[in-house]
């Protein structure tokens, strides 16, 4: 009699597993749980903090075990240097925000540590949403998380893609041709990819963007002669910068901050989200409305057929904020696609961004009205009920706190 193997995955994570061993006492060789170590136990958070008789006590929170197995233990018994910095700076923001001394107390108030146990889950649960980030993300920049302000944790029904998703009804069409360049920067032949267009290679041999906002960019497709290395590919090989999603101090929800310094005129990032019809961008706009926020980028480069609605869908620049002031600006970028309706939109730094700094593009962008302007942000927060369509709302104040700020983002 033939059997049929059959193999589950399973659920917990390695860790887990050699906790669940040593909670049972069992031994296995897979997991690295011997006689030699089954007593070892590791901290997964600390709870909360005494002094007593001037030694120092910790409530510890064992990876594996429920927190009815808590224990009280004294510091010198402890080796997670990490996670205790981490709980007294905590612990100290706190106490700071209560406005109590923020040297250590003997006992910390049930608030407090009540608190402090939020803020260490919180940090897990974040942790957790970072690995599946960068699980999804197929560029070279790493994504952090952080979030120092509240005890919001990842933003529910979202998903993290890293392409356009195409709507109910819409139809991109790949690329039926490519150049026949060896090398499109040094020797065009017809002008590359651009000179198919009429216009001109848009970056430097630097890889910066050298054309002005508002006039469109032709990359090399799957279909050309050049190789992944083209000065003419910079859009589609993503992300290059380690980038943090941070929640803010000052009510602007969640924002992205740069971890390296970014040069002028640098691709950074692309907005992106599920393609959508005008009409349909209509009707959900209306229901955003009334949740307080929406993330609709109409894609109005020749004519406002199609939106980009990055609210449940999207990647790192779903969290990018507002500014009057930007050091990002919007391009149009035609890649495997020639669909002028249909463009990738591409964020560029508009001067050095230092290491640190939070990464922002003007959600109501004005530039040379000669030119006329690629893509724009629907985004907007409007009083819950009102009928008006989503391209007509009301004013809505602005917090981005530049000296140039308009007050308004509409």
């Amino acid at each position: 009699m033939n059997v049929l193997s059959c193999s589950v995955s399973c659920k917990l994570s390695l860790d887990d597993l050699q906790a669940v061993c040593r909670r049972e006492r069992l031994h296995c060789k897979q997991l690295g749980v011997n006689k030699h170590n089954i007593d070892d136990y590791e901290v997964e958070y600390l709870c909360d903090y005494k002094k007593f008789k001037e030694q120092e006590f910790y409530l510890v929170k064992w990876k594996g075990y429920p927190e009815s197995s808590n224990t009280w233990e004294p510091r010198k018994n402890l080796k997670c240097r990490k996670l205790m910095t981490q709980f007294h700076e905590d612990m100290e923001r706190e106490l700071r925000r209560q406005k109590r001394r923020t040297t250590c107390p003997k006992r910390l108030d049930k608030d407090v540590a009540w608190t402090l146990v939020q803020k260490a889950k919180l940090r897990m649960r974040l942790q957790c949403w970072e690995a599946d980030l960068n699980k999804t993300r197929n560029h070279p920049g790493r994504i952090f998380v952080l979030n120092e302000v509240d005890l919001d944790g990842p933003p529910r029904d979202f998903t993290y893609i890293t392409n356009y998703k195409v709507g109910e009804g819409i139809v991109l069409n790949e690329m039926a041709v490519g150049c026949e360049c060896k090398d499109c920067f040094s020797d065009p032949v017809g002008g590359c990819c651009p000179g198919a267009s009429l216009h001109r290679l848009a970056y430097t041999d630097k890889g910066q963007v050298r054309v002005r906002a508002g006039e469109p960019i032709y990359e090399c497709n799957a279909r050309c002669s050049c190789g992944p290395d083209c000065s003419n590919r910079l859009v589609q090989k993503g992300i290059q910068f380690d980038l943090c999603i941070f929640k803010t101090g000052n009510g602007r929800g969640w924002g992205v901050r740069a971890l390296q310094h970014i040069k002028k005129n640098t691709f950074v990032m692309e907005y992106v989200g599920e393609i959508i019809t005008s009409d349909e961008a209509e009707k959900r706009g209306h229901l955003y409305d009334r949740q307080g926020a929406t993330y609709l980028f109409d894609l109005d480069y020749v004519e406002d057929v199609y939106t980009v609605d990055a609210a449940n869908h999207g990647n790192i620049s779903h969290f990018v904020n507002h500014s009057c002031n930007p050091n990002l600006q919007v391009y149009n970028v035609f890649i495997d696609n020639l669909d002028e309706r249909l463009p990738r939109i591409a964020l560029f730094s508009t001067r050095s961004i230092r290491a640190g700094e939070e990464l922002t593009f003007d959600y109501k962008m004005q530039i040379d009205p000669v030119d006329a302007e690629s893509t724009r942000m629907d985004s907007n927060f409007s009083l819950a009920g009102l009928p008006s369509s989503p391209k007509k709302r009301i004013r809505v104040e602005c917090k981005c706190g530049s000296d140039t700020c308009r007050k308004y983002l509409f």
